[in-house]
């Protein structure tokens, strides 16, 4: 046990924010905080994390196990700015990093055979083995590519980086450095879905906790096995992914109303007999049993209701389009530079969803559509008809002095005050609400309000640049639903794959420089893209990067350096035969060892890792012979 809570709340400024918190995080645990933007997802986070004290009441119980470490992103700082980001990395490593350095200097030291020395670096070498250090170097390589940087960018002093590649950066140490309990509040905001697919794996195989606070599905159902929900101020345990709290929360309503309900009648039918026996005297014995029995019911309590709050409301298109309602044709996009070519035709009624890493054009692409940016060349044709509603993050944090109606009013010139307060109200601004000034929004208000202008100009052609930014999952699921019921058409990008899995027909993917049509949905591109990945990693030789032969550059090739090449190879060969065989000497050396003779299950593991290693030296003589032949 890492963490627990119990009985515990929390209050500020003399309110109790939540109450009654029951939390236990263990080993392997992963977490998902889940509930209503404002419910105090952040702030039991901020708990757990020590920032916030519990309330001080007499059964409250914090209790952490010694030496816990626990880790949270804004507590990731930079030391030095003129450090590499390889190096930053590499720093979340640093026990392993000492190992290594006191591994190579025991392997260097064992030719007096030493049998401390041997101990030692047995001991010590079992121990790198088992926290990963013959693979730490290709994780964080993953990790770093995954995460949208390249080679080139992997010396660059950290001073050269944007702040928010500074974010991802603090992100990936904090990921790698692997504390004991892993905090995470909305980890996949400004991932792309390469960065998301990257981090699902990683918190699967993570063996020490994680909890993480996300609006993410799909990523809570890929990486969670226990979902507390925040509700009403109180928490409730459900084990498995999203969809199975969700299908749990269901049916234990559901079960808990059947039983209210059952046991309300029981109670009625119990004081209807005391009743109606009361007053006559053969019968106010059993009047007065049937109250008692009353008494012994333990009651049920009714079931609260889920806090479903949300907007709502159709949106009709006030006219049909044409039929082709946009043909991009040859249309390169960017700024200084080309960022994309694209070409597609959409029609009415298609759905068309964009996907792909940060920084490739997908926003660009939506803005050149809609003429903010011009087309470095190519041609942008909207049919006949066709009449575009364009959302975007700029337009949903609009700021403004005036008050949510008289903003309203202002887009819409002549509506009333009626219509445009009913407008509203379908999107959760009623009574007061109204008079909120704009500026004084949250995020999630203005992408409300933000929406609410669109759809009441009754678009047919609906653009929609990361609609879901800001939303909770109430949100989120209620824009799906109202989208799924639009008739008219719709091209949108999203970094949420649930969303893109419910709404899109088709799929326009940015990556490596292309963009490539599907004319198909998420789930069968998820599936292709899987297998396609799967069969190119089982052609690739499994030797190391380092290990594998490079393909010369055509043009710059000649025999001296290919010379070089091969005695630079045969070297390292030779150099990994040789440590090869004085780990093989020294594993023998330990077979003879007074201490191990009799312990069988010792020399059983000596006997394994001589094997495995006299296998890869077999292997490691062949490579060399090989080189050997090339040679000569």
């Amino acid at each position: 046990m890492q963490l627990k809570l119990q009985n515990a709340a929390v209050e500020l400024s003399g309110k109790t924010l939540l109450h009654d918190i029951n939390i236990e995080i263990n080993d392997g645990d992963k977490i998902a905080i889940v509930g209503r933007n404002g419910c105090g997802k952040t702030t039991l986070l901020r708990l757990l994390s020590g920032e916030l004290s519990i309330a001080n009441r007499p059964d409250s119980v914090f209790s952490r196990s010694k030496g816990t470490v626990i880790g949270v992103l804004n507590q990731m700082t930079f030391a030095d700015n003129s450090r590499s980001l390889v190096a930053e990395i590499r720093s979340a490593y640093s026990e392993l990093l000492s190992m290594k350095d006191r591994l190579q200097y025991l392997l260097e030291e064992m030719n007096g055979g030493d049998e401390k020395i041997i101990a030692e670096y047995t001991s010590l070498l079992d121990l790198f083995t088992i926290n990963g250090g013959f693979y730490f170097e290709k994780e964080y390589e993953a990790a770093i590519k995954s995460f949208g940087f390249s080679e080139e960018e992997n010396y660059k002093p950290l001073s050269d980086f944007s702040g928010g590649q500074r974010t991802k950066i603090a992100f990936l140490k904090l990921l790698l450095s692997k504390p004991d309990v892993l905090l995470l509040d909305e980890p996949t905001n400004h991932l792309d879905i390469n960065a998301v697919n990257w981090l699902e794996s990683y918190i699967k195989d993570y063996k020490k906790a994680v909890v993480i606070v996300s609006h993410d599905r799909m990523f809570l159902d890929r990486t969670v096995n226990i979902v507390y929900e925040i509700e009403h101020g109180k928490i409730t345990k459900y084990i498995g992914g999203y969809t199975d709290f969700t299908k749990q929360k269901k049916l234990a309503f559901e079960q808990q109303t059947k039983e209210y309900i059952a046991q309300q009648k029981e109670i009625a039918r119990l004081n209807e007999l005391a009743e109606r026996f009361r007053y006559k005297a053969t019968k106010a014995a059993m009047a007065q049993s049937k109250l008692k029995q009353i008494e012994r019911i333990e009651p049920i309590d009714a079931p609260e209701t889920y806090d479903l709050r949300t907007f709502h409301g159709s949106f009709e298109p006030e006219t049909q389009s044409v039929k082709d309602v946009l043909l991009i044709k040859d249309l390169t996009i960017g700024f200084d530079k080309p960022l994309a070519t694209v070409d597609f035709l959409l029609q009415r009624g298609e759905r068309l969803g964009i996907i792909g890493g940060n920084g490739l054009g997908k926003s660009t692409l939506l803005k050149t559509i809609v003429g903010q940016i011009p087309a470095l060349s190519g041609s942008v044709t909207i049919g006949g008809g066709v009449k575009i509603g364009y959302f975007d993050q700029q337009i949903a944090q609009h700021s403004s002095s005036d008050t949510v109606l008289d903003d309203f009013l202002n887009t819409f010139k002549g509506m009333g005050n009626f219509e445009a307060r009913s407008a509203l109200g379908a999107f959760q601004f009623s009574g007061e609400d109204v008079f909120k000034r704009v500026d004084m929004l949250s995020g999630g208000e203005r992408v409300r309000l933000a929406l609410c202008k669109i759809l009441k100009t009754k678009p047919n052609f609906l653009i929609l640049d990361e609609p879901t930014n800001h939303m909770d999952m109430v949100g989120k699921e209620t824009l799906e639903n109202l989208l799924s019921e639009f008739k008219g058409t719709l091209l949108f990008v999203s970094h949420d794959r649930y969303f893109v899995k419910k709404l899109a027909s088709r799929l326009a993917v940015f990556e490596n420089d292309t963009v490539s049509l599907y004319n198909y949905g998420y789930d069968e591109y998820y599936e292709k893209s899987k297998a396609a990945k799967d069969e190119a990693e089982n052609k690739t030789n499994p030797t190391s990067k380092e290990d594998t032969p490079k393909k010369s550059k055509k043009g710059y090739t000649t025999p001296a350096k290919e010379k070089a090449k091969r005695e630079r190879a045969l070297k390292k060969a030779e150099e990994q035969i040789s440590a090869l065989e004085k780990e093989i000497d020294i594993l023998k050396a330990e077979l003879s060892l007074d201490e191990n003779i009799s312990d069988y299950i010792k020399l059983g593991e000596l006997g394994e890792k001589i094997e495995a290693l006299e296998e890869e030296l077999l292997n490691a003589m062949e490579k060399w012979e090989a080189l050997s032949s090339e040679a000569e």
